[in-house]
């Protein structure tokens, strides 16, 4: 059960690193320079936003044998592990043309609006189909995505100046590799070959 917990907040974590709401949540900040009001609204869209996709993955994993569902699983793994190899970029309209709402609002809006097929999106839906315990995966997506952005909004790019992006994408598509791997290995097993 905490494993339904866990795995999510760190995948997510490290996904979300370099991705363009991590960008978005930096422009807010210099923006507004609010950060608890842009906090807040990090964390209602995202809870919003991944619990639909929680919700999707959830009914998917019941339209598939579970050997299906793993090899599924497998191929979205690797699938989200080369894309987050691949660097995100914001439009600064996407941010600007909502400013006039207030850092709130504009957040909410912004992130719930660029989480929308976003690869942490789409990790929710394959995390939400993996584990059984919906809603410790939404809360634990939604930690990943406040360990990743929180710090960004308090203390602006502290981490990018300290860490290559690219060894931190790196780390994000090897735990997506591993993810894959794990899926792999439950989908042979379920299908008779282990």
């Amino acid at each position: 059960m905490l494993e339904s917990l866990t795995v999510p907040t760190l995948i997510v974590a490290l996904a979300e690193i370099g991705d363009k709401t991590q960008l978005l949540a930096l422009l807010l900040a210099a923006r507004f320079r609010k950060p608890w009001p842009i906090i807040a609204g990090i964390i209602v869209a995202t809870l919003a936003n991944h619990f639909v996709a929680g919700a999707v993955g959830n009914w998917v994993a019941g339209l598939f044998s579970p050997a299906t569902l793993s090899w599924v699983l497998t191929i979205s793994f690797i699938a989200v592990a080369l894309w987050t190899l691949v660097p995100d970029k914001l439009d600064d309209d996407e941010a600007s043309s909502l400013k006039r709402y207030g850092p709130f609002l504009t957040t909410l809006i912004a992130f719930f609006l660029a989480e929308m097929g976003d690869k942490t999106q789409v990790a929710t839906v394959m995390l939400a189909a993996q584990y059984p315990h919906l809603i410790l995966v939404v809360i634990g997506t939604t930690l990943g995505m406040l360990v990743a952005n929180v710090p960004v909004v308090l203390v602006g790019n502290f981490a990018a100046e300290r860490l290559p992006l690219t060894l931190i994408r790196r780390l994000a598509a090897s735990a997506f590799a591993v993810l894959a791997l794990y899926a792999a290995y439950q989908a042979l097993k379920l299908s008779g070959y282990l």
